[in-house]
């Protein structure tokens, strides 16, 4: 198993909105940077946990844990010229960019960005880089361990 970081606007989708859905499951659509691409295409599995990350808020952070469900599929909004996430160079038959499934596993106590800067074992975590601005990163094991100490939750 591998873990992730995935950003998300809770205007688009936040945790509580995720948790809502009949399902709990929604597809990770509008990823528009090659290497997050990547990142979904070639390394994420089924199986795989990740850090569902609050962004473009006041006080960005961790707001709950997500599980991928699904293998990389072509993500539908890239064809379609009302999404926000159309990209016209993108073709049904050499799709640009990829999603995955992820499905619902917990909310946990929010943990700022700010928190997260002071815990010295998150030192060299992807997310806290500065200039790193991609919405899907890995998670190195001992950098999941300290989230998860520093949300309170077991290992």
């Amino acid at each position: 198993m591998r873990y992730w970081l995935m950003k998300a606007e809770p205007e688009e989708l936040g945790i509580a909105d995720l948790a809502a859905l009949p399902t709990q499951t929604v597809g990770w659509c509008g990823v528009r940077n090659y290497q997050a691409r990547n990142f979904m295409r070639d390394q994420m599995q089924q199986g795989d946990r990740a850090l569902f990350y609050h962004s473009g808020v006041k006080e960005p952070g961790v707001a709950g844990i997500v599980e991928v469900c699904s293998s990389p599929y072509p993500d539908p909004t890239q064809f379609d010229p009302k999404s926000h996430y159309y990209d016209p160079k993108s073709k049904p038959e050499a799709p640009r960019w990829q999603q995955v499934d992820v499905r619902y596993i917990k909310r946990t106590r929010y943990l700022p960005l700010s928190a997260m800067r002071a815990e010295p074992d998150l030192e060299g975590m992807l997310l806290l880089v500065r200039g790193n601005r991609l919405s899907i990163t890995p998670v190195e094991p001992a950098h999941w361990r300290a989230v998860m100490r520093l949300l309170g939750e077991a290992p």
